[in-house]
């Protein structure tokens, strides 16, 4: 084997020892996820108990006598059947993986696998029932499946919520060291402190060189510069650090990862590698071995096809939901809105929608009426990074405005533009024909698929966040969306109207 940086030591830097020592100290609770999965399985043991009983009770009441015919050869008690789901609903959600500590706090992953598990135990039993002639009482099974889902979904997003306030607090997180040069370790620190909920806390660097120290840019500087690669092994037991992300590739190619792996297993810590692949979602991305040659297949994004028609079925279904429920709220609104200015109750606005279509955009008036023609002198004060215009506190907006704004109450008209077609419920920020105008490139991808009311835009920081970020994420979004998703940043958009941060 050629030699790689790995076997020829160099002097590392130690330029944080009380810093380490108390890294040392935190690192006694790297086995924090054990008692956390134990307590999801007693939560997933009391949620499924309690559906079947609800099931049960809902279905035949206290009448314990209640009998299942089988094929000819005797009864089967429900409660015994109950019983059985129960076991094999467990042993499914473990052998799914859906309490491993990867899927923990972020991600889709845990509900999808969840939602899985609950469809093939019951598909399972549906079978064996045909199978063996027991005619058992559909009432049963449509109380308890979609019941069953919700539940359990439901639990997982609670214990989601809790260890959500305990890693920003500091606990539950696990020491990680980054290894890799400046610039991919920088990129690599960013998105791990930016989003905590992953469960990384970085305990320090170790650079392909020590002269790429001075390379690190603030904040990031300050994060100790532990060694080289050369001493990684020194570096983890100094940190206590349960695992080595790797930031892009490494000298020495293949080998260098390998021998790195090898190093790690002997100290049972974790080798993550983070993929120059930043945009591209999990499920986009499948691995097949070709005679030991792992090979990664990115499937093309899909912007068309029977998703699509999911997808255009639940907008429709729940703008239409909305329009109706909502209808008292609307009609208050636009009184509000008449009463507190002159103008029109809404706002009518021409937009960019897919592949360029120009649509009128809805919305409750939240400026004065000559908004637009005061913006030429307010151009000096635009606060916007990028081709949009924000300002965190714009004079023309009205007093009604300010309150609807940071609640996005303004913005259910919008309601009507997804029933018509125009719109989505979930999808990149609509833009005006102006920005579209100045986009680069690489930004008129937002244009494949429509634009939505809320976005990964809309819950990542709204109108605080960077140009280049919002269109990151757009693009994150057009490239990889999927249903789970969407369902996911509905209800984070709730949660985000309901404590606004970046609404202006």
């Amino acid at each position: 084997m050629p030699a790689t940086k790995l076997d020829r030591p160099k002097h590392a830097v130690w330029d944080a020892k009380t810093w380490a020592s108390e890294q040392r100290s935190q690192s006694a609770s790297r086995e924090w996820w054990k008692t956390y999965s134990w307590c999801i399985r007693l939560t997933d043991v009391v949620v499924i108990a309690a559906v079947l009983a609800v099931a049960f009770l809902g279905r035949f009441g206290l009448d314990n006598s209640t009998m299942v015919d089988g094929d000819g050869d005797g009864t089967v008690n429900y409660g015994w059947l109950a019983g059985i789901i129960l076991l094999v609903w467990m042993a499914d959600l473990e052998l799914s993986r859906s309490r491993d500590r990867q899927v923990f706090g972020a991600g889709a992953a845990e509900y999808r696998r969840v939602l899985q598990s609950s469809l093939r135990v019951f598909g399972a039993v549906a079978i064996l029932m045909l199978v063996f002639k027991v005619d058992v009482v559909r009432g049963f099974f449509a109380v308890a499946l979609p019941l069953g889902m919700i539940s359990l979904v439901a639990a997982r997003w609670i214990w989601r919520q809790w260890l959500a306030r305990q890693r920003s607090s500091g606990r539950f997180l696990s020491d990680v060291v980054v290894l890799g040069n400046a610039v991919d370790v920088e990129y690599v620190i960013g998105q791990l402190k930016n989003h905590l909920s992953v469960g990384y806390r970085v305990a320090g660097v170790a650079l392909t060189t020590l002269e790429e120290k001075m390379e690190l840019r603030p904040p990031w500087y300050k994060i100790p510069v532990l060694s080289t690669m050369a001493d990684i092994s020194r570096v983890v037991r100094v940190t206590g650090a349960s695992t080595v992300v790797v930031a892009g590739a490494l000298p020495g190619g293949p080998e260098t990862i390998q021998e790195l792996g090898w190093r790690l297993e002997d100290m049972s810590t974790e080798l993550v590698l983070a993929s120059s692949l930043t945009n591209v979602a999990g499920p986009r991305v499948h691995f097949r071995p070709v005679e030991g040659l792992p090979l990664m297949h990115v499937e093309l994004p899909q912007y068309a096809g029977v998703r699509h028609v999911f997808k255009r079925a639940m907008d429709i279904g729940l703008s239409a939901a909305a329009l109706l429920i909502l209808a008292p709220v609307l009609a208050a609104l636009a009184v509000i809105v008449r009463l507190d200015s002159t103008g029109p109750a809404l706002f009518r606005q021409e937009r960019v929608g897919r592949n360029g279509e120009v649509f009128k955009m809805f919305k409750f008036r939240s400026m004065v009426r000559d908004a637009e023609a005061q913006l030429p002198d307010l151009a000096d004060a635009n606060e916007s990074d990028g081709v949009t215009f924000k300002i965190a506190h714009d004079p023309r907006v009205t007093r009604c405005g300010t309150w609807m704004r940071k609640f996005s109450l303004d913005e259910l008209p919008q309601f009507w533009n997804v029933l018509k077609g125009d719109m989505s419920l979930v999808g990149p920020r609509p833009p005006l024909k102006k920005e579209v105008d100045e986009y680069e490139k690489p930004t008129h991808r937002r244009l494949l698929i429509k634009p939505g009311i809320t976005g990964l835009w809309q819950v990542s920081g709204r109108s605080n966040l960077p140009w280049e970020e919002s269109v990151r994420l757009d693009l994150y979004y057009v490239e990889n969306w999927s249903l789970t998703g969407d369902f996911i940043i509905l209800w984070r958009t709730i949660k985000a109207v309901y404590a606004p941060v970046g609404a202006y």
